[in-house]
């Protein structure tokens, strides 16, 4: 009970002075991380949490599927549809670049790995957070075109990627080399799954509302709960069933928001709401459980590695999915500078550390989240500062790619003016 009391504190202390975090030189998830740091067993010994504690995965596990569940349903196809071009480009071309870089200079760097531990370092640091660098996404002076591909991008990248997790998990599992064929195809079961279930919970769940509402036998409130069970059952009835409960709550997502259309948002605030106080906890348990062992191991060319990821394996692929898109070489390395890792990373490393995967895997991922929540934190602000001040003084922007009009659409965030 010390332990709910003690994160109990955290989250109040950091509700009441979110508007002040907002002001200063510093992001809440870098005073999260810092705080679970400082306060976990390794070092004060205040929060007397252990790895193997199962409460801490299922909270990070169903912290990551509600907020997967609350990124997907606010996917409007038809508004989407005219802002796609380079969040596409950057999800099936950067991404995938971006893991395949990621895999090769892990590998060419920590040669006692095997191919398969690289390539899931590679996919498990792949997902961008945009709640690292909220003073990019959320400053007016940068171009909308910019701050939506990014916020777009990261909304989708965390559920795109779980199937590819799963794959490379299943490979890095495998110890035999003729049992590689066999674990791979229970991970597609897996994901299989995954996706009938989802389907399966959202489609019931929106036939439902639909027939309730029509009726109107609830209010608003009732939504908001359904809504929750929704995202809920698909996470659990799909890991209950032997498949990926990550699928299923994104699959689910989309078809929620895509059946139930515009009032999806206002359905899911609950959803969200207890997404972004898991998120809270998470980035404090990341911090008390899993920094001091990474750094207990880390060596400098696993540092060389984490930094590579977070540059080369960023850039490069971003400088090729943006290719022919007209856009500028400030907005190209701005773009690629602002890839912060962050929740989905972190959930998905406190999964394979439960699996045994090898220290260095661990501390490769480890160092990769740290790094971004510091370094991108610390630059988001000036950086889009100095970025909107070129944007503005750039001859005639109104006749730059970066100024082409798109929908703007809402995002998920972690400062105290959230704006809908």
């Amino acid at each position: 009970m010390r332990d709910l009391a003690v994160l109990a504190v955290i989250l109040g202390i950091t509700g009441l002075i979110r508007s002040r975090i907002s002001r200063l030189p510093v992001t809440l998830p870098m005073i999260l991380v810092a705080a679970g740091f400082l306060l976990g067993p390794d070092l004060s010994g205040v929060l007397d949490l252990t790895l193997e504690d199962e409460t801490v995965a299922l909270a990070a596990e169903l912290t990551l599927a509600l907020l997967l569940f609350a990124d997907a349903s606010r996917i409007d196809a038809n508004s989407l549809r005219h802002s796609l071009g380079l969040p596409a480009r950057l999800l099936l071309v950067g991404m995938p670049l971006s893991i395949a870089i990621g895999a090769v200079a892990t590998a060419f760097l920590l040669t006692d790995l095997r191919f398969a531990e690289a390539a899931l370092i590679a996919a498990i640091v792949a997902p961008t957070d945009a709640a690292l660098g909220e003073a990019v996404v959320s400053n007016k002076a940068v171009p909308l075109r910019i701050r939506q591909a990014l916020n777009i991008e990261s909304g989708l990248n965390d559920g795109l990627v779980v199937p590819v997790v799963a794959l490379f998990a299943a490979m890095a599992a495998e110890q035999e080399v003729e049992s590689a064929g066999s674990l791979v195809s229970e991970a597609l079961a897996e994901i299989a799954v995954g996706v009938g279930v989802g389907i399966g919970v959202a489609v019931v769940t929106a036939l439902t509302i639909g027939w309730i509402a029509s009726r109107q036998w609830t209010d608003a409130e009732g939504f908001r709960l359904a809504a929750l069970g929704c995202a809920v059952a698909a996470f659990a009835g799909s890991t209950a069933l032997g498949g990926n409960g990550f699928v299923a709550a994104f699959v689910a997502g989309l078809v929620v928001g895509a059946m139930l259309g515009d009032v999806a948002h206002s359905h899911t605030e609950l959803t969200e709401d207890l997404a972004q106080v898991g998120a809270t906890i998470t980035f404090v348990l990341f911090g008390a459980l899993l920094v001091w062992p990474a750094l207990d191991v880390v060596t400098p060319l696993i540092v060389v590695c984490a930094l590579a990821t977070l540059t080369v394996a960023r850039i490069i692929p971003v400088l090729i999915a943006t290719l022919g898109t007209g856009l500028k070489l400030p907005t190209v390395l701005f773009l690629g500078w602002f890839g912060p890792r962050g929740l989905a990373s972190m959930v998905f490393g406190l999964l394979v550390v439960s699996q045994g995967v090898d220290e260095q895997v661990l501390s490769v991922i480890v160092i990769v989240i740290v790094a971004s929540v510091f370094l991108h934190g610390m630059s988001a602000s000036p950086a889009a500062v100095r970025y909107g001040a070129w944007f503005a003084d750039h001859g005639t922007p109104e006749l730059l790619a970066e100024s082409v009009s798109v929908p703007e659409r809402p995002m998920r965030r972690m400062a105290a003016d959230d704006p809908t």
